[in-house]
Parts: structure tokens; sequence; C-alpha cells
């Protein structure tokens, strides 16, 4: 018998929605999606940002000034997590797959307390503030504001690298095991070690770089990155614009070089993907649509990064 191969696919904002009705919208697109795969003969895992999700909780919870960002992340795990598994359920059993165990795990991810982030908070979060209310939030929750690209002043958190996931045992037991699992939420609850405990701590962790971790650590054969365009660009936007349909490292890595990837957005998806596509012999990572997703298992679209 052949052995299934392996997936994880990293959900984009897009395929999430950015409030609870397109939320559940958005999902049963989503599921559609990952059902192909699994139709297909793949093994899937599933990770998601919670950009929107995250800032919509935090941002209601502004008058609870003790409520701590990692909360309000743990709280979207599983609220993305409901949506996603009844979607799934639902598309499952439409296509008479219905003896698939769908499961969402809270998932902490223990990161470095002297990462570098936390020497310059870059991610924003939050609602956009005027100037006086910036510096009022500032003067009383010591935060770190800046302004955002004219919008207004909004709340910066560091990014730190993921080191470990804890809950990877139950994780791997249940992929193992022939469910469908979502987890690393939001990149992960990000947590410190300290002694026999985890702390939580007010920072964003990469959903991509925490996809790439999984990935890793699940012996995944492939990553799927999913975003909101088929396939990846060299000179995005200008004359001379190039798609890409394949990749090796040293090519994905010169043009890193060259500057052609938009660090808040395309940038850390060709690092995570370089990152899984070198970590092993015959591994490999897909940047696509979601619903380009199955053609592109197929080698018919999406770029693919290989050694």
């Amino acid at each position: 018998m052949n052995k299934k191969k392996r997936i994880v696919i990293a959900l984009g904002g897009n395929a999430l929605g950015n409030d609870l009705e397109e939320q559940k919208i958005a999902v049963k697109s989503t599921a559609s999606a990952v059902v192909d795969l699994i139709e297909e003969g793949c093994e899937v895992v599933i990770a998601h940002g919670n950009g929107p999700q995250v800032g919509m909780i935090h941002n209601s919870m502004s008058n609870a000034e003790n409520i701590p960002l990692y909360v309000s992340g743990a709280m979207s795990q599983t609220y993305i997590g409901f949506d996603l598994e009844n979607a799934l359920r639902e598309e499952l059993l439409k296509r008479k797959i219905g003896n698939m165990p769908v499961a969402t795990i809270m998932t902490q991810i223990v990161v470095d307390k002297d990462d570098k982030s936390f020497e310059n908070p870059t991610k924003p979060i939050g609602r956009f503030m005027s100037l006086e209310e910036a510096k009022e939030v500032e003067d009383r929750l010591g935060y770190d504001i800046v302004e955002d690209s004219g919008r207004g002043y909004r709340r910066v958190v560091p990014s730190p690298s993921p080191r470990r996931i804890v809950e990877i045992d139950s994780i791997r037991t249940l992929v193992e095991s022939g469910q469908l699992v979502i987890s690393c939420g939001g990149g992960g609850i990000p947590v410190i070690e300290e002694e026999n405990s985890l702390k939580g701590i007010d920072a964003v962790i990469d959903k991509d770089f925490a996809s790439c971790l999984l990935a890793k650590e699940l012996e995944a054969d492939f990553l799927i990155i999913l975003t909101a365009v088929e396939k990846v660009a060299i000179n995005f936007g200008k004359e001379n614009e190039k798609w890409l349909s394949d990749l090796s490292i040293d090519e994905a890595k010169k043009y890193i070089e060259e500057g052609h990837f938009a660090p808040g957005s395309m940038l850390p998806k060709i690092v995570a993907a370089i990152d899984f596509a070198g970590s092993k012999e015959g591994r490999a990572a897909l940047i696509t649509q979601l619903e380009k997703a199955k053609k592109g298992i197929k080698g018919d679209t999406g770029t693919r990064i290989h050694m």
C-alpha cells in the first residue's frame, strides 16, 4: 500500500474572513479545498492565522485592561476551530467520508525569552488610535505604539521565532490515528519556560513560521502556504512582473537578497518555505491560493520551492 502524502496547510486570513459572519461563510470554501486534498489521498493537518479574529477579541476587551493578548489568542484558537471543525465535518459527510474525526488542539509554542524581537517590537495589533489617545494609552499601560502607514497609531508587539510546540505529541498521536487536526492557530499561543512552568506573553508568532515548525515535527512531505495570489512573483506590480512556478532554495534566497518580497506579506512565506524544503531530502513547499491547492499538489499551478 502506498504511504499517504502528509501535508501541513497554513491557512491565511482570506480563508477565514474578517468577522463572525464572514468566517462562517469563508470556512465552507476552505473546507471544500481541504477535503479535495483528502480525496486525493493526502493526510492533512491544518494551521491558520488569526489576525482579524484576535484583533476583534482584544478590541472587544479594551475596557478589561487586565486581559493580556495571549489570552485573546487562546480564545481565537477555539472559536476559529469551532467554525472550521463544523464546516469540515459537513463537507466530509457530504462526500461520504463520515468516519474521519476532526479535532482542534489548543496549541502553545515556546519562544526564547531572549529573542531579539523583544528589543524591537514591530507587529501591529488592535485598533487605530489618534495621536492623543495613543499617548494616553502609552503612558497608562506602557504599550509600544507606532504610527501605521498614515492611518493612525497602533500598538506593536514582538514577533519571536517559534522554538517548540508544547502539544506536539498529542497532535502527532491524533494525526497518526487518522484524525483531521487543526492546530497552531494564529501561530500558537506564545509562552516562555520558567522552571517547570509555561508563562504566556504578549507577542505574535508568525503563522507561516509556526506551520513550518509543525510540518517538520510531523515529518510532513509538503507544506502548503495559502495566500491571496496563485503564484509568487518577482518585480511584483511592475511592467517586468514575472510569475514563478518552480524555485530552488538557492534561487529563492537570491530573490530575497535582491529585495523582491515584501517583509509584511510574501517574505515570511518564502522564508518558511525555504526552511521546510531545506530541512530534509524530498520535502517541498507550495505557495498558492486556497482554491488552487489541489491543482498545486499535482504540479499544475502555484510556486513550488524545493532543494
